[in-house]
């Protein structure tokens, strides 16, 4: 499955946010498959694994030179990684039941997964800098959008028009937005 990696691992190997590759195995710890029913929707014969600890993914543009040991050249095991973050779960609230004091309420979330998104789709700003081979892209924009990257961005992503097709109808207005003062300002 293509697929892309959403967190820097290495700078200097080429495993960096938005690098495209294929998923081609997962690695799990052995003793974490189970296959103890969870439930009826599943086939009797799933497998549910618990534990992953890496992915192996084939990444074409990574700089590392040698194969690793038992691996197929640019083959590059992903590992399970951790973050942290904060949540505010005032914002989350209805207002009426948002707490009277100004203070935050933060929540600590620690999550583990697989630093890796299906690349069939991608946003806008993912796809800066990229060639693709063949791009389907959606010009319908919200209504409050007047960032010319949002209209630029997709259209300038193949080097043939041929390879460009636009999903739906959208309003030929978007195609001339202005670029904003100061987006002007930074092109200067």
């Amino acid at each position: 499955m293509p697929v892309i990696l959403t967190q820097i691992i290495a700078i200097e190997l080429g495993l960096i946010n938005g690098v495209n590759g294929i998923f081609r195995q997962l690695v799990y710890q052995e003793d974490s498959v189970s296959t103890d029913i969870i439930s009826e929707e599943f086939s009797k014969n799933a497998q549910y694994v618990h534990r992953p600890l890496y992915a192996l993914v084939e990444i074409n543009k990574s700089k590392i030179e040698c194969n690793l040991e038992q691996l197929q050249s640019k083959l590059i095991p992903i590992p399970v990684m951790e973050q942290t973050f904060r949540v505010d779960i005032g914002d989350m609230l209805p207002k009426d039941n948002k707490p009277k004091s100004n203070r935050k309420t933060l929540l600590s979330i620690k999550r583990r997964a697989l630093p890796l998104v299906p690349a069939y789709c991608i946003p806008t700003h993912k796809s800066q800098g990229q060639t693709l081979n063949k791009v389907v892209i959606d010009l319908k924009l919200p209504n409050e959008t007047d960032d010319i990257a949002a209209v630029y961005v997709p259209l300038s992503r193949v080097k043939r028009l041929t390879d460009l097709v636009i999903l739906r109808y959208f309003d030929y207005k978007v195609l001339l937005i202005k670029p904003s003062k100061s987006q002007l300002t930074e092109i200067e």
